[in-house]
């Protein structure tokens, strides 16, 4: 427990963020606070703040607080400076060397899973999916690792609130098959898309962590199908679980 007075006034909002970012649930501020040792109401009231700022958000209950965008796209922000940008990049050419196939870097966004780096491929027939696209949660491997990554209670509800719109005729559209598939990828640490989101493509994703374990981001590859099979990608997977873990020391060497 921490006395207000030995907190400087600063850093009281940083290390709410923090304890929400260590967090593998949201927390109401009386949670938060266990964990810091303020005054009531001066959590209360930097949390309304934070609220008001849009750095976070409350969950449906109107109690607990989860990050928002604009705190989402800071650590986003962060985790894109010069030299991990750098670092990152020269890791995925490694991978794509080795795959021989376009190999992503997807973080999680409102809208859906997001493409923040990507080395593509020299094949004339690839796929485009450019640094930028979105793409869906529930029928792309780098956001059914990213589900997979989510507590069992959280996972239910994230199934639950989306749209499982059908893209293919492979698309996952019930949440009871959707949540089944889930658990089977936190079990074996990847995820495959076959045809999925889009006809013809063949993805594998595993995800990159924290030193703690937790998610950070989808590392992922794809191809279309006429070339890289399913059994063929996951007798790759090595190759990405051995990048995303070069990743994790590189981010927090």
């Amino acid at each position: 427990m921490a006395s207000e007075d030995r907190i400087p006034t600063n850093l009281r909002t940083l290390m709410i963020l923090e304890i929400l970012g260590r967090a593998d649930e949201p927390l109401t501020p009386t949670q938060i606070n266990d964990r810091l040792g303020l005054p009531k109401q001066t959590v209360h009231r930097l949390c309304t703040t934070l609220e008001q700022e849009g750095f976070l958000t409350r969950c449906t209950d109107g109690k607990r607080m989860k990050p928002a965008r604009r705190l989402m796209e800071l650590g986003a922000g962060l985790m894109q400076s010069s030299r991990d940008f750098h670092s990152r990049h020269q890791i995925l050419e490694q991978i794509a060397q080795r795959v021989n196939e376009a190999v992503n870097y997807v973080v999680p966004q409102e809208s859906g899973m997001h493409y923040l780096d990507r080395v593509d491929t020299d094949w004339p027939l690839r796929i485009q999916l450019p640094v930028g696209s979105h793409v869906p949660f529930h029928c792309t491997a780098s956001g059914k690792v990213y589900m997979s990554s989510m507590p069992p209670a959280a996972r239910r509800a994230f199934v639950a609130a989306l749209d499982l719109k059908p893209l293919t005729e492979a698309t996952l559209t019930t949440p009871s098959a959707l949540l089944e598939e889930l658990a089977q990828i936190r079990k074996q640490g990847f995820a495959i898309d076959n045809g999925e989101f889009m006809e013809g493509m063949v993805a594998l994703a595993v995800p990159v962590t924290d030193p703690a374990g937790r998610y950070i981001a989808s590392l992922a590859f794809h191809g279309p199908s006429q070339r890289l099979t399913v059994a063929q990608a996951i007798d790759q997977k090595s190759i990405i679980q051995d990048g995303a873990d070069k990743l994790r020391d590189s981010l927090f060497e």
